[in-house]
């Protein structure tokens, strides 16, 4: 017996989680910024709405779809999950997320791609 009558062996230990905090992109100069607020601290812009949109690809799709959503242009968040919903790869897309600064991302979904069979792609898009 221990302290206070427990055994040690009762007693289990969890682990804490951190709270997510969900970041958000300036449209105009690409600073990240919390979720809720309205204005860019950075250059004073405000922070237009956004909608979210979701699509099933097969991995051998997957970098090819991501470079049409891209070349869109109106998309400020781009988040790749698995089959079982877990994010595999989150990237801010800025204004300033081309050329050489995408290459990273290009293989890591190239790694990603021959891991899974399927993805979801989640968009975020500029209103």
């Amino acid at each position: 017996m221990d302290w206070q009558g427990y055994n040690s062996s009762d007693l289990s230990i969890s682990p804490v989680t951190p709270s997510l905090i969900i970041m958000s992109y300036c449209t105009e100069c690409g600073k990240e910024l919390p979720e809720n607020v309205r204005y860019c601290s950075q250059c004073g812009a405000p922070l237009s709405a956004s909608e979210w949109e979701e699509f099933q690809v097969s991995a051998d799709d997957l970098a090819g779809r991501v470079k049409e959503l891209i070349a869109e242009g109106n998309i400020s968040r781009l988040i790749v999950r698995n089959e079982r919903g877990e994010t595999l790869l989150e990237i801010p897309v800025t204004i300033g997320v081309i050329g050489a600064l995408f290459a990273p991302y290009l293989a890591a979904l190239g790694a990603i791609a021959a891991l899974v069979t399927r993805c979801t792609i989640a968009v975020e898009r500029r209103k």
